[in-house]
């Protein structure tokens, strides 16, 4: 038996070396890399902004080959699972999720990392194979509501739009990668909310959640207790190496905050880590290759602050003529301590005075024109100040089908009155309850110009059941999107590169910087019926009901019968005595007397019919003797009986007692 277990247990190791190389060999040729990186800047207005974001990188032949099997997901690591289930299962090539609150100042802090529009946002770019693009699309934004705990399943055919010429594949494009404008969804939710039930989803996908870390500072009451915050899922496909040859699926999520310490300290702009996110950093992650820290100083130049403690390294970045100061921080070469972590702690020598920073190249406002509850207009306020050089922009507006918009009212001119014509037009008319409307404009702005976009619209009249509960709160129409690219990177927090990660676009330069822009959201008001009036009906129409019918009831229900109100009604003084338990207490004696003798006590005049009776000793000498020998048979038959039984009854007189008879019963009771 042991030579056999021998040769079973040989004849068994090449399977299991076999199984371990195929194991090993899946393993290997699907690496994956994590990083995490934090930057934070101080603005000369006296805000901070800090920009989270984890990258992660896996080298995952998701797209396949042409004609052969396409994206399959297996074996995850670092990459979330529960997220990468979802983008299979609905073929997502690229996609970008945002769920933000608050509206960035672009006149007073530039350019963000990432734009992102106040509410929920969401587009999404699908593979070439997808046959049916909308039944994949509210497929996938009902599971991204239940992995972000976020409204996006309220998105349908009202809120959704097919742009041809904004939010083009920030990834890969062409060949085995989708770029046809029909395979393209956006939408947006302008009053979605966003709390600590959108954070907690969102952490969880970090490889190591908030337990180390840079993640290890989100703290959800100080992150939203900020001017600004917003997170975000950013997938896409980008290059492998440097020819391009493969591919890999990158992952991103950021977050961002503007908090204004000024408010909360007096004027004074001084933070730190402990002060901003109540906590300190412990150490990285151990699952991140890159674990840095940058931190602008370059107002320092003009300002003197100190910064504790010394950072790694300080590094000078240069675009095109724009210089910038960093400290880097880098937590794989940081001392930490056992008794405390790593706080960043900014302290200004002196009083600092703040001043209003000057406004971008290119910035854009909008807000409701008209008055009335019938008709109205929107009018956007595109900013280009730059002294010698157009700018060519792409606008679109999205408006949903309650305002309908008029295209023959469109109007694009500058402040001067110098009619601006369009290079492209593309509108998408609305419908009502089906479609919004969808207005895609190519402009180019002179320049140290201000050009204005206005039509107007009318107000449509729901039905009642498409109020929601606050309907005079009002309606939301969401942000426009300004898209273009700048030729410098001067009001750039980072400038966009190719590249993953933050390093990217901080450390290397380039001559065009892709931009997109989101404006603020409107609040309108739609004719809004009294809601208390139908209250008022129902209340009235009930109570009407319940009186006609409630009568109407009891007419027919209820059966008249005569009543002698004489034996009904005893009198007073008899209701207060039996009240009361005064009533004659009646004696053995009383029980046996003969029934043919009438009570000399009025109040026991009605104890018996019998009583009454002229003379009732006809029948029974006792009644208590009547029935004493039951085999006795009776004299008079059962119709006599019954006979006398009537003409005993036609014969009683009912009399009333006198009012000196009752005052002689009361005074034999006492």
């Amino acid at each position: 038996m042991a030579a056999l277990g021998v040769m079973n247990g040989n004849a068994l190791f090449p399977v299991f070396l076999c199984l371990f190389c195929c194991v090993f060999h899946t393993g290997a040729s699907t690496t994956d890399e994590y990083s995490e990186e934090l930057l934070i800047v101080p603005f000369r207005s006296g805000q901070v902004y800090s920009h989270f974001e984890f990258t992660t990188s896996w080298d995952v032949d998701f797209a396949g080959s042409e004609g052969g099997p396409r994206y399959k997901l297996h074996h995850f690591r670092l990459f979330p699972r529960a997220l990468g289930q979802v983008l299979t299962e609905y073929r997502v090539q690229e996609m970008h999720l945002t769920l933000t609150q608050g509206m960035w100042q672009q006149d007073k802090w530039g350019y963000p990392v990432v734009s992102a529009a106040p509410g929920a946002e969401l587009w999404v770019w699908f593979q070439q194979e997808v046959a049916d693009v909308d039944q994949a699309w509210f497929g996938l934004t009902n599971a991204l509501s239940g992995l972000f705990c976020a409204s996006l399943n309220f998105i349908d055919s009202t809120s959704t739009v097919t742009p041809h010429l904004s939010f083009r594949p920030q990834g890969l494009a062409g060949g085995v990668f989708s770029t046809k404008p029909s395979h393209l969804r956006y939408a947006t939710l302008p009053r979605e909310n966003v709390c600590t039930e959108n954070l907690t989803p969102w952490k969880k996908l970090l490889p190591c959640s908030t337990r180390t870390g840079l993640a290890a500072l989100f703290h959800a009451g100080q992150l939203y207790n900020t001017q600004y915050s917003s997170l975000g899922v950013h997938l896409r496909p980008v290059c492998r190496n440097d020819s391009c040859s493969d591919a890999s699926l990158e992952l991103r999520q950021v977050l961002s905050t503007v908090a204004d310490p000024p408010s909360v300290l007096n004027g004074k702009q001084d933070w730190s880590m402990k002060r901003y996110f109540s906590r300190s950093l412990s150490g990285p992650c151990p699952l991140a290759v890159t674990s840095r820290v940058y931190v602008d100083v370059t107002v320092n130049q003009t300002s003197s602050f100190t910064l504790k403690p010394e950072p790694t390294q300080v590094k000078m970045t240069n675009y095109q003529g724009y210089s910038r100061q960093l400290a880097v921080y880098d937590l794989w070469a940081f001392p930490f301590h056992k008794e405390h972590g790593l706080n960043v702690d900014m302290k200004w020598k002196k009083e600092v005075s703040y001043s209003q920073p000057s406004p971008p190249r290119l910035y854009v406002h909008r807000f409701v024109t008209g008055y009335g509850q019938d008709h109205g207009g929107i009018m956007s306020l595109l900013y280009n100040r730059h002294p010698y050089m157009e700018q060519q922009v792409i606008y679109m507006e999205l408006i949903p089908w309650f305002t309908r918009m008029y295209l023959h009212t469109l109007k694009v001119e500058t402040t001067e009155g110098n009619v601006v014509q369009p290079l492209l037009t593309r509108y998408q008319p609305g419908s009502d309850r089906q479609s919004p409307y969808l207005l895609e404009l190519v402009l180019t702005l002179p320049p140290d110009s201000t050009t204005r976009v206005s039509f107007s619209f009318q107000r449509a009249f729901l039905k009642w059941t498409e109020y929601p509960p606050d309907a005079n709160h009002g309606f939301y129409i969401s942000s426009a999107v300004l898209t273009t690219i700048l030729r410098q990177a001067d009001n750039f927090t980072v400038p966009p590169a190719l590249g993953s990660g933050l390093q990217a676009g901080l450390f290397q330069s380039s001559t065009e910087y892709p931009l997109r822009l989101h404006t603020e959201t409107l609040l309108i008001s739609l004719p809004t019926p009294d809601f208390s009036m139908p209250y008022n009906v129902i209340c009235l129409t009930c109570t009407v009901i319940a009186i006609a019918f409630g009568s109407l009831h009891n007419l027919t229900t209820r059966r008249f019968q005569y009543t002698d109100l004489k034996k009904a009604n005893p009198g007073w003084r008899a209701r207060l005595a039996q009240l009361f338990g005064r009533g004659k207490q009646t004696s053995p004696e009383d029980k046996n007397q003969d029934p043919g003798e009438e009570s000399e006590d009025p109040g026991e005049e009605n104890e018996d019919p019998g009583e009454e009776s002229e003379d009732p000793g006809e029948e029974s000498e006792d009644p208590g003797k009547e029935n004493d020998d039951p085999g006795e048979e009776s004299e008079t038959s059962d119709d006599e009986g019954t006979d006398n039984i009537r003409e005993r009854r036609k014969n009683i007189k009912t009399e009333s007692p006198s009012r000196e008879d009752i005052l002689k019963s009361d005074k034999k009771d006492r």
